[in-house]
């Protein structure tokens, strides 16, 4: 099946160098900014969907943020994974299959912190927006 790419025009052009390279450009995005590629399976659509996240590293597992700059409403790719927790990700060269999950209270409190470390703008989208915003745990399916 066809992976349809973010529909916002740097991000897509963010992915394909990504694809294109194996990560060797996107990856990091920014200096010290690293990036992965997250496929969702669309919920309505059943269409595979992929975007370009910041993340960090905790244990065996990547963290991404659900704060969409601080929008009202939580990002399409999450409400996907809310569905159908089975994702996709390209973290540069390795790619796999894993489980997302929703970190709860005392898990989310510790990983806002290590996000907000490598990007500060995060207290800020949660400032923006009365949705508390998720943080999510991707881990790798093992076999």
């Amino acid at each position: 099946m066809a992976v349809k790419d973010s529909p916002t025009s740097w991000v897509q052009e963010h992915i394909r160098k990504y694809v294109e390279t194996d990560g060797a450009e996107g990856h990091e995005w920014r200096p010290g900014v690293h990036t992965l590629l997250l496929t969702t399976k669309g919920r309505k659509s059943g269409e595979l969907r992929r975007t370009a996240l910041i993340y960090q590293p905790d244990g065996d597992g990547y963290v991404v943020v659900a704060s969409q700059g601080g929008a009202p409403a939580h990002p399409a790719w999450y409400l996907n994974l809310t569905e159908d927790p089975v994702v996709h990700v390209q973290v540069a060269a390795d790619k796999f299959q894993a489980n997302a999950r929703t970190a709860g209270p005392v898990e989310r409190d510790r990983l806002w912190k290590l996000m907000t470390e490598v990007w500060p703008d995060y207290d800020e989208y949660q400032a923006k927006t009365d949705r508390e915003i998720p943080v999510v745990v991707l881990e790798r399916v093992k076999g």
